[in-house]
């Protein structure tokens, strides 16, 4: 299987748009392609690699013969958006076409021509206005696609001249090609809008050899490589900072406007804002694999997995055209054939059926307000990698969440110590972290570093892993436990037991219990209010799973405000419990877990969320959304941008379906003219194209 895109230049037509795609999918060998009418781009899958020429020419061939001013441009995988005017859209000449026109169309009204000159002059205004559109309409006649917007304004028009409608036809044709420049304008403001949301592409960076810097393409810099970043400047790649220090905006990446000190030996991501000092970096990921590039990757790309309600949409204007079309012909012949009506009379309605006949209203605003969204998110720090994740988000009502990483920090440190006897609570930690000196565990190494000395690892012999109890080991010839209760049980050894929300690590000398040290991972700042905030979004179960004790487990779930909580979990019984949460939901189940960990259940979940995923492959390949931070405050500000983002699609189709509705009905009944028909057109898309860029509004 191999995939390709192609840049469709100039495409400004929704029906088109969606012509191509079903075409292209018709071809053979191709697997699956999808269209993006935001971004012009269209993604093609195709099974045999050896047939990717033809099957790029057959794609030309269509565009050619449904859009002959689009041009085809094959992209690599680095890409940018376009920013470039339109063939599509109306242009100084159409601008030029449309005042003639319009002056032409008033001359007969101001001078109350009649007769021959009268429609002289409407016809020479409609020529000049309409060829254009007549001359597309033949050519996809022609070509087998008649249902289109060109060949109904076409036949609705020459049909107003027909019945003597002059004024009408003409004035029906203008308002059209008024029309469909601020549909134009108004599609490339929403997609300017939205390019400008992920406009966080380096233009250039600074590369440093034999002590001189040359301005260079980003792609161009390799790893081991060094670049010099200014103040004010983007950084270009993913590297280490090996001298400078400063402060950064990690805003575009994170969504945090919080400024970031940055020393060297520190970690610097693709996106962020060099604020003051200079820094020198070393590069550590070629440009196609840097944050940035990802980032990127995944927003563009996000349209190829539509929400249900967008393939609905693309479904149905499939058939409405064809059905008002046929309804329109009925109305025009049946009444006046079999009914003995007059047929200019019915023949009127029915051209007011045909110029409301084009779904592009639902076709242009439901893919720009879904991708609106996704673009609002992704500022917000947000990655959805498709529509259907985020229409999906409002059908959530269980949120399973990881313990460690995602309800607490994942850094352990010692918070307690307490010793028995004549032990002092130094030599506690000592004996102890003189045991876990060898250990690889976060636990062991959070008490060496407690410990804070250097540690002479001769003093300690016989060192010894138990599996799940602990350390056992000879230190300075005296016989040393490290763990927990299991491990002093099976050495017959009574512990003064303690109850903490941390890990309990037992320590024991020569066969008595001398000290006990609590380990804690520290909660997320605010993490009791985000989960507040989560729950206030409709959402009915919130559960935890963790790895660690139950009785931990639980008292940290009670803290933070879990519903419920699963202890002493291995990762394949996560998984089990996973499974059965999901069974017994009515609703879509979210799991929220650090991405490298729990990949399994991330990717069993109907929603896998991966948090603090800042440059971290493998939970953006496992997650469906991806947190570039690690507060889960922030998957409250994703359902808020999915409802918002769903309330403005209800609203464009309930508005778009019931003005055309109505203005249908009115049709049938003779009431409607065609100055409504061409408001039931054109003016509602240009409406619900303007209602979508809300959608990029940051909650």
């Amino acid at each position: 299987m191999k995939e390709f895109i192609l840049g469709l230049e100039g495409l400004n037509c929704a029906s088109c748009a969606s012509k191509i795609e079903k075409l292209t999918n018709e071809i053979d060998g191709v697997d699956n392609a999808t269209i993006d009418f935001v971004t012009k781009r269209l993604r093609v899958n195709i099974v045999e690699e050896d047939r990717l020429k033809g099957i790029i020419e057959e794609i030309k061939n269509i565009v050619k013969r449904l859009e002959p001013d689009v041009k085809v441009v094959e992209e690599g995988h680095d890409h940018q958006y376009s920013h470039d005017h339109d063939h599509g859209d109306i242009g100084r000449k159409g601008i030029i076409k449309i005042i003639i026109s319009g002056i032409l169309f008033v001359i007969p009204w101001l001078l109350k021509l009649d007769g021959i000159p009268r429609l002289t002059i409407y016809l020479a205004a409609y020529i000049i206005i309409g060829m254009e559109i007549i001359i597309r309409a033949i050519k996809n006649l022609f070509a087998g696609q008649p249902f289109d917007e060109n060949f109904l304004m076409t036949v609705a028009t020459l049909g107003a001249f027909a019945i003597g409608e002059y004024p009408e036809g003409v004035a029906v044709m203008l308002f059209y090609q008024v029309g469909e420049f601020f549909q134009g304008l108004a599609v490339n403001h929403s997609r300017k809008s939205i390019s400008s949301l992920v406009d966080i592409r380096p233009d250039y960076a600074n590369l440093e050899k034999n002590e001189e810097i040359t301005v260079v393409n980003p792609q161009d810099v390799h790893i081991g490589d060094y670049i010099i970043v200014k103040p004010g400047e983007k950084i270009p790649l993913d590297g280490v900072v090996v001298q400078g220090k400063s402060s950064v905006d990690t805003s575009n990446i994170t969504g945090e406007s919080v400024p970031r000190t940055i020393n060297t030996g520190d970690m610097v991501l693709s996106g962020f804002v060099n604020r003051e000092g200079l820094l020198k970096v070393e590069v550590k990921k070629e440009f196609q694999d840097s944050t940035v590039s990802k980032i990127l990757d995944l927003v563009e790309n996000a349209s190829s997995k539509k929400a249900p309600t967008e393939n609905f949409i693309t479904k149905f204007a499939r058939y409405y055209t064809p059905v008002v079309v046929f309804t329109a012909l009925a109305i025009g012949l049946i009444p006046p054939l079999f009914l003995g009506h007059d047929i200019s009379d019915w023949a009127y309605r029915a051209f007011v059926f045909l110029v409301i006949s084009c779904p592009c209203a639902l076709v242009i605003s439901i893919p720009l307000g879904f991708f609106g969204g996704i673009g609002g998110a992704s500022k917000a720090g947000v990655l959805i990698k498709g529509g259907n994740y985020l229409e999906g988000l409002n059908e959530v009502d269980t949120i399973v969440f990881d313990k460690t990483g995602t309800i607490t920090k994942g850094t352990f440190k010692v918070t307690g110590v307490d010793s028995y006897g004549e032990t002092t609570t130094e030599e506690i930690v000592e004996l102890a972290a003189l045991g876990e000196s060898y250990s690889n565990h976060p636990i062991g190494k959070s008490i060496v570093e407690a410990y804070g000395k250097e540690i002479d690892k001769t003093r300690v012999s016989n060192y010894r892993e138990i599996a799940g109890k602990g350390i056992e080991a000879e230190i300075d010839s005296n016989k040393v436990l490290i763990g927990n209760k299991k491990l002093f049980e099976d050495n017959n050894i009574r512990v003064e037991e303690k109850e903490s929300i941390g890990t309990i690590v037992y320590v024991g000398k020569n066969g008595a219990h001398i000290g006990t040290i609590v380990v804690s991972d520290e909660l997320k700042e605010n993490v009791i209010k985000d989960i507040k905030n989560i729950k206030s979004e409709e959402i009915k179960n919130t559960i935890m799973l963790s790895g660690d004790k139950k009785e931990t487990a639980i008292k940290v779930g009670e803290l933070v405000g879990i519903d419920k909580v699963y202890g002493d979990l291995l990762p394949q019984d996560k998984v089990k419990i996973f499974e059965k949460i999901l069974k017994e939901t009515k609703g879509k189940v979210a799991f929220v877990g650090d991405g490298v960990n729990d990949a399994p259940v991330l990717a069993r979940a109907d929603i896998g969320i991966a948090m603090g995923a800042l440059g971290s492959d493998a939970a953006i390949e496992a997650s469906d959304i991806v947190i570039m931070t690690d507060e889960i405050g922030k998957i409250a500000i994703g359902m808020k941008i999915a409802k918002n983002t769903k309330r403005i699609v209800t609203q464009n189709i309930v508005f778009a379906l019931g003005v055309k509705l109505i203005v249908l009905v009115l049709g049938a009944f003779g009431v409607a003219t065609m100055w409504e028909a061409v408001f039931a057109d054109v003016g509602v898309s240009i409406i619900a194209i303007l209602n979508s860029i809300r959608a990029l509004k940051i909650q």
